[in-house]
């Protein structure tokens, strides 16, 4: 499938996924949301896929929801809005449970939307020139994309709110030290960077990152009670996979496991 907003590729394991309005700040439209959902489908369902990579082509990495789209909108835009955050917030949500590991390389500037993509991916390279700002409210509107179920999570609450309110900019190395992102690259070194790294999880226990991603999700929502059987019910599904039981025998052995992801 060709699309217009993005481009896709799948290599050894590895989808990439690159944003690809440089012209417009890789702003989000409705198109794109249904792009970015079209290959979150694709990411989920097919097993040949095992990582993920979502990063941005030129400058920015995504200048949030486009807002010049939006103004063409009229007496349409709730109508337009609620369509398009939906289905965003439905790709948000296959990323997120999906099995693959979600690698975001975030290349420039992230900024309300193109945040909340940020703070979707389990591993979260900045380039060193990135800036990340929520900006929603200097517009007058709300976050969304997720952002508001991840940042408190990421920074605490009363950091969360500071850069909600203020729409403070972070450079990539404070970031970093407000866990916004893993880890600060070079420009030159990031897409490098972020294709080894989806390696490394693409050669992986797929089924145990998968199942891993998704008992972190609900550990600050569930009761003890609920998390810790969901923790025994996972662990002894993976021991029933082929991974996980390779993997017990490669320990025994004194082996290297080689995981399939099945």
């Amino acid at each position: 499938m060709s699309y217009e907003t993005l481009t896709f590729d799948h290599t050894d394991g590895t989808a990439t996924i690159t944003l690809n309005r440089p012209d417009d700040a890789n702003a989000l439209t409705g198109l794109m949301a249904r792009e970015l959902f079209d290959v979150a489908m694709r990411c989920d369902t097919d097993d040949a896929i095992r990582a993920a990579i979502l990063t941005g082509t030129g400058k920015m990495f995504c200048a949030g929801g486009d807002l010049k789209d939006f103004n063409t909108r009229g007496p349409d835009l709730p109508a337009y809005l609620t369509e398009t955050a939906t289905v965003l917030h439905n790709a948000i949500i296959r990323f997120q449970m999906m099995d693959a590991p979600l690698v975001v390389a975030v290349n420039g500037t992230a900024a309300g939307a193109g945040l909340s993509l940020a703070l979707a991916g389990d591993f979260v390279l900045a380039s060193n020139t990135a800036r990340f700002v929520l900006a929603y409210t200097a517009s007058g509107l709300t976050p969304d994309g997720s952002s508001t179920y991840f940042l408190a999570k990421h920074v605490g609450l009363l950091r969360a709110k500071e850069l909600a309110l203020t729409n403070r900019v972070l450079g990539a190395d404070e970031a970093v030290q407000w866990g916004l992102a893993t880890k600060m690259v070079a420009p030159d070194a990031l897409a490098e960077e972020a294709q080894a790294l989806a390696a490394g999880f693409a050669a992986g226990p797929s089924r145990a990152f998968g199942a891993t991603k998704r008992l972190l999700l609900t550990g600050f929502s569930a009761s003890i009670e609920a998390q810790l059987e969901a923790e025994t019910r996972a662990i002894v599904a993976m021991s029933r996979t082929h991974d996980g039981r390779h993997g017990i025998d490669a320990f025994a052995n004194k082996q290297k496991p080689v995981f399939t992801g099945s």
